[in-house]
């Protein structure tokens, strides 16, 4: 597929490091500066009843925080009941999800030439699998979108990071950035782990979201510098 538009694809080095208010945040920042934008999050584990409708919260932020009408299903195709691995909870309720399945059924919104960004984000980390041989990096490859990685500052860290790094790299795509959430307000040498990540990442940090009780996307986005991002 390998598109040839202003998109990206955001993943982060564990589940629960704040993709979605990020992708939000970005969308937001997107929309001030003017763009029309689009937003996917291709496979969501963990879904709610919405007027007796199953959806997933971080897809309906997405669309929300998005300039386009997309419809739930545009944004979001495939949603999984459980919040467990994707693969997992695909069996359990018995859909099949293959890779070039999830690629045919998002090529709508990536080939839409009326936006003028799409964000997609990921489902967990980096590697999480879709099945037995495949993963999302996988799908982040087959679209070629740059990547954002959204890190989670925590004990461990530094190697999550590098670690993902690398692996964003031997899939053959470009690290447009990272951005540093903090998790843990009492996270020991938060500075210091900082400054290591700005000297081992070879691609710019795009802000540092300081830790916050009850974030925003609002306040979310007032920590990233858009306009650094690589293509």
């Amino acid at each position: 597929m390998l598109l040839d538009r202003l998109g990206y694809f955001v993943t982060g080095t564990d589940t629960e490091v704040g993709k979605t208010l990020i992708a939000a945040a970005i969308l937001t920042l997107a929309k001030q500066a003017g763009l029309r934008t689009a937003a996917l999050k291709p496979v969501a584990a963990g879904g709610i009843m919405d007027s007796g409708t199953m959806v997933n919260e971080d897809a309906l932020l997405l669309r929300q925080t998005s300039t386009s009408k997309q419809s739930y299903e545009e944004v979001n195709p495939v949603l999984l009941n459980e919040p467990i691995a994707p693969h997992i909870a695909a069996k359990l309720q018995g859909v099949d999800l293959d890779l070039q399945t999830l690629i045919d059924t998002t090529c709508g919104v990536l080939e839409n030439e009326s936006y003028d960004l799409v964000i997609v984000e990921g489902a967990g980390g980096w590697l999480v699998p879709l099945d037995y041989d495949t993963t999302l990096a996988d799908y982040a490859r087959a679209i070629g979108f740059p990547v954002i990685l959204v890190v989670g500052m925590k004990l461990g860290c530094l190697s999550h990071a590098m670690l993902t790094v690398k692996s964003i790299a031997d899939h053959g795509l470009n690290l447009a950035g990272w951005i540093g959430n903090c998790l843990d307000p009492g996270m020991l040498a938060l500075s210091d782990n900082l400054v290591t990540l700005k000297s081992m990442i070879p691609s710019p940090c795009l802000g540092v979201v300081d830790f916050m009780s009850n974030p925003t996307v609002e306040a979310v986005s007032r920590c990233i510098d858009f306009s650094s991002l690589d293509k």
